[in-house]
């Protein structure tokens, strides 16, 4: 069997687990081990089967057992890990992914120390480091530590990543891991990401367990570590976790005072937001930092802080001025504004920086930031000074996650000194020193330890590894599917709650994905659990949607408990015009207007409407307001003018269309200015107009079809009909 007939096999067997048809899915497991030469694995599935067959002929015979629904369950649970196990042992044979040499490999991985040992190697890394600081010339020395430490660090990563099932002696050694106090809590963040990888390949309760007592960790960076790798875990195997009633009976622990719930529904989020990080790396890219660079010699004239006296000190108002008229004031708003939500505004900037040979180690894209980590010991030294102090405070914030840390370290290392100071000039001296500043720089490494800032960052760098790694094509790329973890059965009474719900659906509200929003809004209603503000969101995904009956339904109920509010007004009136209702339209457009009587968007549509039940006076006079309210209001001469063709004021007409003509044309301003002209007999003035509008439609048949619709109207006007082909002769 070749790697795609296995995954194909085995996609089978599970999608029958999922649906609960047990019988089916261990006759295909038979068939499926047929391939495989583990002989235990036929035993365990001989046992399962077994096992389930007495259960059925118990259930036959009407025998009651209290225990058979927890049977089931575990039957259940039993044949899916032999089918995880049956796909990994035949994948070993075929396939050339990194993964599986791992996992035929782990044996001797160990042979030579157990996990244990190198617990004890990892422990004493801080005090080896702490020696070789006292004796600074002894370099071969603290080559010798880091070597031994890094080298125990990648061991430790891939014998875990590529171990599939722990023992019950794993588990206890691994929760020796959490209950040390002596190891780096570095390491055990890049434990907690070997830990996540396996995960992801086979599911294993006794490593989800761990990962559950992980989120307790003192540490935050382990705790956040752990949270994002349960996120991650649940929706790569949403329907494992009801099948052990231990996992469900400690994710109800974890959840009593329901903190747990928020933090899990704080990640979703942020695994949600990740998903935007291409149309913001495409946006970066193409937007805001070509315009950035356009306007670099404003930005440089913007710089404040120099040693002048203070009368030459103060900024040009000019520069202010051009700065906005320029555009890059919005583009620096709207990247800050997305740097603040948690959005990952640096991908575009980084993502070119990932060739380093560091970055060839899976394991090192797992392990924090860190200035005692050989590679940046190496370029840097053991204590930064000068420049290298500025840089390595800049790294201790939060702004960049931590493989981008690396690569600006190897960046600045490998670029000569002027151009590394030029760019920490960049920074004015003012900016410096505040950096500087205890306070300041206090303040930038708490924020750097925020709960909400740590998961951001390590989901940054999972969706780099994901994305840019060598072998990541090795890997199921979870940003590319739909994340939805309120519908996963095991978290219903954790996720399943307005306020949580809430903030998801928001979510996609903000970024414009209607259809998820909606769904989720939906469910808070369904709960009772909705607002006015939950009402009018409904509506307007479902106006997004063009479902504007369904809209006007929730926009009614937010009218009943937010009344006379304009908005909801507004929207309601226009799904009634979409739906070509004019007259209910303008009832809502008047209440609008009686709220808001100068708004020029109501007023408009509310002279639209009058236009569509064509009372044209009326209509006329709405827009007439309009356009004394308005300078150059073109949309307001064009109404003017149609309508007053319509009801008869053909030279009122053409004066607002020669107005139109004169400044913001479009196609069927030439059509319908050409049909006041020939009303008017200026046959001349009418060729030229409908030639024109011949051009401007890019066809002869489009602008055919555009004449064809108005044949009634002119008709209607007195235009014989008779001489409408001689017209469209004249004109070709």
């Amino acid at each position: 069997m070749n790697e795609q007939a296995i995954q194909e096999q085995y996609q089978q067997i599970i999608i029958l687990l999922q649906q609960k048809r047990l019988k089916e899915a261990q006759s295909q497991l038979e068939a499926f081990l047929w391939n495989c030469s583990d002989w235990t694995l036929r035993t365990r599935l001989e046992q399962t089967k077994v096992s389930y067959q007495y259960m059925l002929q118990y259930m036959r015979q009407g025998i009651k057992d209290p225990e058979r629904q927890k049977l089931y369950r575990q039957l259940l649970a039993d044949t899916w890990e032999i089918a995880d196990q049956t796909r990994i042992s035949l994948l070993n044979g075929v396939s050339i992914r990194y993964y599986h040499a791992l996992h035929k490999n782990k044996i001797n991985m160990t042979k030579d120390y157990s996990i244990l040992d190198w617990l004890k190697i990892l422990e004493s890394f801080p005090d080896d480091l702490a020696v070789c600081q006292l004796m600074p010339d002894n370099r071969q020395g603290l080559d010798n530590v880091l070597q031994r430490h890094e080298e125990t660090g990648q061991y430790l990563f891939l014998t875990t990543w590529g171990n599939s099932s722990w023992t019950m002696e794993n588990e206890q050694q691994a929760k020796a891991f959490l209950d040390s106090e002596l190891l780096p809590a570095n390491d055990l963040c890049m434990f907690i990401g070997a830990v996540m990888l396996s995960l992801m390949e086979c599911f294993d309760s006794r490593k989800f367990l761990w990962l559950l007592d992980a989120t307790t960790h003192a540490d935050t960076q382990v705790s956040q570590r752990a949270l994002v790798a349960i996120t991650i875990i649940l929706h790569v195997h949403p329907y494992r976790l009801s099948l052990y009633p231990e996992l469900m009976a400690r994710l109800s622990l974890f959840n009593e005072d329901g903190s747990f719930g928020k933090q899990l529904n704080r990640v979703y989020i942020q695994l949600l937001r990740s998903q935007e990080t291409e149309k913001i790396d495409k946006k970066m890219r193409e937007e805001i930092i070509p315009e950035m660079m356009k306007n670099v010699g404003i930005m440089r004239n913007m710089k404040f802080g120099f040693e002048e006296i203070a009368e030459e000190n103060d900024r040009n108002p000019d520069w202010e001025k051009a700065f906005e008229e320029s555009g890059l004031g919005d583009k620096i708003r709207e990247m800050n504004e997305l740097q603040l939500e948690g959005a990952d505004v640096y991908m575009s900037t980084f993502a070119q920086l990932k060739s380093y040979p560091f970055f060839q180690n899976p394991h090192n894209w797992f392990y924090p930031f860190d200035m005692y980590h050989s590679s940046i010991i190496h370029e840097f030294g053991l204590k930064p000074t000068n420049d290298n102090a500025v840089l390595s405070l800049i790294l201790q914030s939060g702004f960049f996650c931590n493989s981008d840390k690396y690569s600006l370290c190897f960046t600045m290392a490998h670029i000569p000194q002027a151009q590394r100071n030029m760019m920490l000039s960049q920074m004015t001296s003012q900016d410096l020193n505040e950096l500087m500043d205890e306070n300041k720089s206090s303040g930038l490494r708490q924020y750097a330890q925020r709960p909400d800032v740590i998961s951001n960052q390590y989901i940054h760098d999972l969706y780099r590894f994901f994305k840019l790694s060598q072998r990541r094509h090795e890997f199921r790329d979870i940003f590319k599917e739909e994340i939805a973890l309120h519908r996963i059965p095991a978290l219903k009474n954790i996720l399943q709650k307005p306020e949580l719900l809430v903030a998801v659906a928001d979510f996609h509200f903000h970024k414009e994905h209607p259809v998820e929003a909606l769904e989720i809004y939906k469910e808070v209603i369904d709960m009772n659990s909705a607002n006015a503000d939950i009402f009018q969101k409904t509506g307007y995904c479902l106006q997004k949607e063009k479902h504007y009956k369904e809209a006007i339904d929730a926009y009614r109920k937010a009218d009943i408990l937010k009344p006379d509010h304009v908005w909801t007004i507004r929207h309601l009136a226009t799904c009634y015009r979409q739906m070509r209702n004019f007259n209910s339209a303008l009832e809502y457009y008047k209440k609008a207007e009686s709220i808001q009587p100068d708004n020029r968007n109501i007023l408009f549509y509310i002279g639209n409407c009058l236009a569509e039940l064509e009372r044209y006076e009326e209509a006329l006079q709405y827009f007439f307001k309009l356009d004394l309210m308005e300078n150059n209001c073109v949309k307001a001469w064009r109404a003017i003018g149609w309508c007053s063709f319509i009801s008869g004021k053909h030279e009122q007409a053409m004066r607002y269309y020669d107005k139109v003509l004169e400044l913001k044309p479009i196609v069927t301003d030439f059509l319908n200015a050409g049909h006041v002209a020939w009303k008017l007999g200026n046959l001349e003035k009418t060729t030229q107009l409908y030639r024109k509008a011949a051009i401007e439609s890019g066809s002869r048949e489009t602008f055919l079809e555009m004449f064809d619709k108005d044949k009634k109207t002119l008709i209607k006007q007195g235009i014989d009909e008779k001489d409408m082909p001689l017209m469209l002769d004249l004109i070709s």
